[in-house]
């Protein structure tokens, strides 16, 4: 399960901004999940609530945007949103389309305690 790496690599990057902003708790951690990033959203969660327990994001919730694939057809020159993984152009059926958007996993906000 690379869920498990994904998590452990946030997590580091987590605690390094949390050290950059004299943090001594994460409280939220937003992060957004596109639907062609390869990542399984449940699983993620999983890890998530697993390996939080032994830093700083202990107590922080987990809140995760699943984004959309987002395509521009290159033969029709329209952009689509689409909730699952294909580039076909559901206008003109082409596969000669761009992805915007939806192929990433990112790490969008931090909620953060400094008292």
């Amino acid at each position: 399960m690379h869920e498990y790496s994904i998590v452990m690599s946030l997590l580091e990057q987590i605690e390094q901004l949390a050290a950059q902003n004299q943090a001594n708790e994460i409280i939220r951690v937003q992060i957004k999940v596109g639907v062609l990033s390869g990542v399984e959203p449940r699983l993620l969660a999983t890890a998530f609530e697993t390996f939080k327990l032994e830093g700083i994001c202990h107590n922080a919730m987990l809140d995760m945007n699943i984004q959309a694939l987002i395509i521009h057809c290159r033969q029709c020159d329209t952009q689509s949103e689409l909730t699952e993984c294909n580039i076909v152009c559901p206008r003109c059926l082409s596969t000669n389309t761009q992805v915007i958007d939806g192929e990433q996993m990112m790490l969008m906000q931090l909620e953060m305690n400094t008292d």
